[in-house]
């Protein structure tokens, strides 16, 4: 019989790993929402006054 192959734990053998982050397109997509959020807010609360 063939060995199993066992699913690595979150926190022990991923951070052992040295992965890279699992999802970078919605990491990215989400910091660019978060720039326009406060840009928007800085907007309205004029701090900003284009």
């Amino acid at each position: 019989m063939a060995a199993q192959a066992t699913k690595p734990t979150v926190g022990q053998d991923v951070a052992k790993t040295n992965a890279n982050a699992p999802f970078p397109f919605r990491t990215i997509v989400s910091l660019i929402l978060l720039a326009g959020n406060i840009l928007v807010a800085a907007i309205y609360f004029h701090v900003i006054n284009p």
